[in-house]
């Protein structure tokens, strides 16, 4: 019998498409281990069209099912849909244990929960929020089983922590170089992107900053960036503006560096060996790259909608230029050490042996 995986998510101007772009991946992975996938979504009307099979960022269908639940956050699986599956994973950042428990009889897993709702879920992936870096060993063995430092529990819960478990899309494993690529004295040629809806306009300030270093004869490089909602002033000489990149992933490794938020695309910059420096879009978000950068992932710049532009300035000056040079190396090595692209394999095993618990 072929196992049904559920991927419950949510895409709104809020949350953007990374949860979409993650549950891509896990499907995939899914599927290559026998299974068949549903992508159960929420939201506005970029999640209506994932709903309905199309592709979120290629005119092509989908590789799985998909069915679109409506725009509330919290909306019911259907009976129909429940009664096909095995086991569900839940991941748009907010839920409720009302929420989890409505999903039973199934087997429940969440991806991501800073509150206490999981604890009625059966499995829990936590990849950056109790920190990114965990040893392998030593190893001790409860009720039979090998546990290592990076899995623990929490209630009922099973929690497995750290970057073992942030899920890139199998491009980016694919462009992966086989050594660490070497960092060139100045960052010539620079990405600013903070996904395909960029809630907070962090791509026009991005914008005002290079704008500034550029005339300040600071910087001289290029630099491509992503504005969905468009850019308030003409580009400088040597900026690309563009309210869209179809085949993201591709594109990451024709850049010396990339300015980005949280999500996927960082993520894959980091298997792929691209150094990043990035900005929070929130609070929240913030906390997930603090531990990114306690682990020398990335440079932290802070709170993008807070952030004082003149100190943002003064950082990425040194960092784009050749006082950076050295930081950008060693962020080259820590982030390919931590994201080595096979977290969605991982995850799909993970919930195999969920999805077998239950027969």
């Amino acid at each position: 019998m072929s196992p049904l995986l559920i991927l419950r998510v949510h895409a709104d101007l809020r949350l953007g498409l990374g949860h979409v772009a993650r549950a891509l991946a896990l499907q995939e992975a899914w599927r290559g281990l026998g299974g068949q996938v549903c992508i159960a979504i929420t939201g506005d009307e970029r999640a209506r069209r994932v709903g309905g099979g199309t592709h979120p960022f290629l005119d092509q269908p989908l590789a799985c099912e998909a069915s679109y639940l409506g725009e509330a956050l919290h909306a019911p699986l259907p009976e129909v849909l429940k009664a096909r599956a095995a086991v569900v994973l839940v991941d748009q950042w907010d839920t409720t244990p009302a929420f989890l428990q409505a999903l039973r009889p199934l087997r429940v897993a969440v991806m991501e929960d800073d509150t206490d709702a999981h604890e009625s879920a059966d499995l829990l992936f936590q990849p950056f929020l109790e920190g990114v870096r965990w040893p392998d060993h030593p190893v001790k063995v409860v009720d039979g089983r090998k546990i290592r430092p990076f899995e623990t529990r929490s209630a009922g819960c099973r929690v497995l922590r750290g970057s073992h478990f942030i899920v890139v899309d199998r491009a980016a494993l694919a462009l992966r170089p086989k050594r660490m690529p070497l960092q060139p004295l100045a960052v010539h040629k620079l990405l600013v992107t903070f996904g395909g809806s960029d809630g907070p306009n962090l791509a026009q300030k991005a914008y005002d900053t290079l704008a500034q270093l550029a005339a300040e004869d600071r910087w001289r490089g290029a630099c491509t960036v992503l504005a969905p909602n468009g850019i308030q002033g003409e580009p400088f000489p040597g900026c690309t503006v563009v309210r869209g990149l179809p085949g993201l992933t591709q594109l990451i490794p024709g850049f010396d560096a990339i300015w980005c938020s949280a999500g996927v695309t960082l993520a894959e910059s980091l298997c792929m060996g691209i150094p990043a420096a990035v900005w929070g879009q929130n609070e929240r978000q913030h906390g997930i790259l603090s531990d990114l950068a306690m682990a020398n992932g990335c440079f932290d710049l802070g709170v993008g909608p807070e952030a004082d532009l003149a100190i943002v300035r003064e950082a990425l000056a040194q960092w784009l230029g050749p006082e950076g040079q050295d930081n950008r190396q060693e962020q080259v090595r820590d982030g390919m050490a931590l994201v080595d692209g096979m977290a969605a394999s991982r995850i799909a095993q993970e919930l195999w042996q969920l999805a077998g618990s239950s027969a």
